[in-house]
């Protein structure tokens, strides 16, 4: 059990010995002690002075006697400041602990809770390639699940690929018009950039109509809808749903290009799935209940046929869920998408990583399969996160300005080979080793700069920033992995045994400072799933890695005289390592053996 957990229960008991007061062990409040004052870690007493009438430091006093006359083999002493009981925990409990969980690899994971949690991330559209947005997305979905993963829950990853609807009929369009047959192989582009090429050029095209249209005398909005090549779109989408053969083939060929380019970078990102979801096979379901709803006067048909639903009384608007001409709209497949996963999974919770602009769309879902009285509503969680800006602003897919997932990878992979060719530490390494720790840095570095920040926050992503060996990033905690790897190889001639020395040892401030970082990681895994926030673990590990460079300035593993005290260290750079690697492992990022 984690100290702070046994000093609440501690006090639960102190509480209703001394005053015949009950209180649940978890609502006493502990904190870890002010560096400007003496303890580890602080009880707040203030809570308590009401209903038992007496002072704050009247009950501390009392509690503080308590603990040393009763858990004298924990406590060491305590002090009262203004309230709060600062306590100093005895060196042999950090001892014990290192002991006990030294060699676990397990350490932190929670046991299995048979409780079964859906992550939805990615969810890319098939008209255009990933990018430095979805690579945000992708981070947190896939971290957001690991961590889920390490709480004991049974984790479901899932897609749904927008693989239909008026995006995709505008790159249709433009290749009928400009593509004069042209392939992801003839052109040697990959398949997502190639198809991505053409929804912007259908954007060229359409802007040149609309111009036109404006010249000759016709208002913005009407010049909108009537040129050409957008009601060649809007035809194409009414020909797809009623099956007409050579659309269908068009769009499963451009589709089949854009699947095998997405399929390349979610290996070179790390991102993977347990099932993929198509929009093309799940929209149906939710025509389906929309004329449910249509029956349950749940939603109403306006006059030109199309169906909508009030939501004006909750606080909302109007919202279509189906068009005039029949066709679907987003939110009729997530309806149908939501239930579906309920019949097939069961989840306690289904998260869907989703970027904050779509706020509002989630707030509609939950209320329309509420209105339904649909089992899926209370399980519909939307993680929103906010958008990744670059140093100079938005980008924008219609005009293609983005900043492709591909490009920014390649990027990141040159400046971690140019950052590690500046350090000239890797002249023993192979051209293939030499290869994979260029890859290693350059994603930790990506993934972490993304992942560092709370997920509701918005970001600016700076490259050269992300890969700093010596800042807030992925590369310097990976350093600090392989330099505590480099220290256990020197001394593996003398491995580290059980210590079994009862005498306590006197522990400097930073092997506490260290030895307490580590106690409390399976605490910081806990936090990062509860509040669905990988960036806690982001920060806790870079911490860690921080205390453990300051402890290794000022205390040496290897030449330590006293076995005892080398033993204790070297059982300490060892949990130090595994939990470094752990942490970086649920955010998705690998780290070097050597570097």
């Amino acid at each position: 059990m984690h100290i702070v957990n046994i000093i609440k229960n501690f006090t639960s008991n102190a509480l209703q010995q001394l005053f015949q007061f009950q209180i649940p062990y978890n609502q006493v409040l502990v904190n870890e002690t002010k560096p400007e004052f003496e303890g580890d870690y602080t009880i707040v007493l203030f809570s308590f002075s009401k209903s038992l009438q007496q002072s704050p430091n009247q009950i501390g006093e009392k509690i503080g006697q308590y603990f040393i006359q009763n858990h004298g083999e924990l406590f060491e002493s305590f002090n009262i400041i203004n309230g709060f009981l600062n306590l100093n925990i005895k060196a042999g409990y950090w001892q014990q602990f290192l002991n006990n969980n030294w060699q676990n690899e397990h350490f932190g994971l929670s046991p299995k809770k048979h409780e079964k949690i859906l992550v939805e991330y990615s969810s890319p559209n098939t008209n255009k390639p990933l990018h430095l947005g979805h690579l945000r997305n992708n981070f947190l979905g896939w971290g957001i699940a690991a961590i889920l993963e390490a709480n004991g829950y049974d984790v479901i990853k899932t897609c749904i690929v927008n693989d239909r609807g008026i995006h995709i009929c505008k790159s249709m369009v433009a290749w009928l018009k400009l593509g004069k047959g042209a392939t992801p192989e003839s052109t040697h582009m990959k398949g997502d950039h190639f198809v991505g090429n053409y929804y912007v050029l259908f954007n060229n095209l359409y802007k040149a109509e609309v111009e036109q249209l404006m010249e000759k005398g016709y208002t913005k909005e009407d010049a909108e809808k009537l040129a050409p090549i957008m009601q060649e779109a809007q035809q194409m989408l009414v020909d797809w749903e009623a099956g007409k053969p050579e659309v269908l083939a068009l769009w499963k060929q451009m589709n089949e290009w854009v699947y095998q380019g997405f399929e390349e970078t979610y290996k070179k990102i790390g991102s993977d799935f347990h099932k993929v979801y198509y929009e093309s096979e799940t929209y149906l379901l939710g025509k389906k209940l929309v004329e449910e709803g249509l029956a349950k006067k749940v939603f109403y048909k306006k006059d030109d046929g199309s169906v909508w639903i009030d939501l004006t009384a909750d606080g909302l608007d109007e919202k279509i869920v189906q068009r005039k001409d029949g066709t679907s709209v987003y939110i009729t497949q997530d309806i149908g998408l939501a239930e579906q996963r309920e019949q097939e999974f069961h989840p306690s919770k289904t998260i869907y990583v989703v970027g904050d602009e779509q706020n509002y769309h989630f707030k509609v879902l939950k209320l329309i399969c509420e209105k339904l009285g649909l089992p899926s509503a209370k399980q519909i969680y939307h993680l929103s996160y906010g958008m990744v800006e670059l140093p100079h602003g938005k980008m924008k897919s219609r005009e293609g300005t983005v900043v492709d997932a591909d490009d920014i990878v390649k990027e990141m992979i040159a400046i971690a080979r140019e950052k590690t060719e500046e350090l000239g530490k890797v002249n023993d390494f192979t051209a293939a080793e030499l290869e994979h720790l260029y890859h290693t840095l350059g994603l930790g570095a990506l993934k972490f700069f993304l992942l560092r920040v709370d997920p509701k926050k918005k970001m600016i992503f700076n490259p050269e920033e992300s890969i700093d060996f010596h800042g807030f990033t992925g590369p310097f905690i990976q350093y600090t992995y392989a330099r505590i790897k480099s220290i256990l190889r020197k001394i593996k001639e003398q491995p580290a045994v059980e210590n079994n020395n009862t005498a306590p040892l006197q522990l400097s401030e930073l092997e506490t400072e260290l030895v307490k970082a580590l106690e409390q990681f399976p605490g910081f895994i806990s936090d990062a799933a509860n509040t669905l926030n990988p960036s806690i673990l982001a920060i806790y590990v870079f911490n860690l890695a921080k205390t453990f460079n300051s402890f290794y300035v000022d205390h040496s593993i290897l030449h330590e005289s006293s076995s005892v005290q080398q033993q204790f260290r070297i059982q300490l750079a060892t949990l130090t390592a595994h939990v470094i690697k752990t942490s970086m492992n649920l955010l998705g990022i690998q780290v070097p053996e050597r570097m």
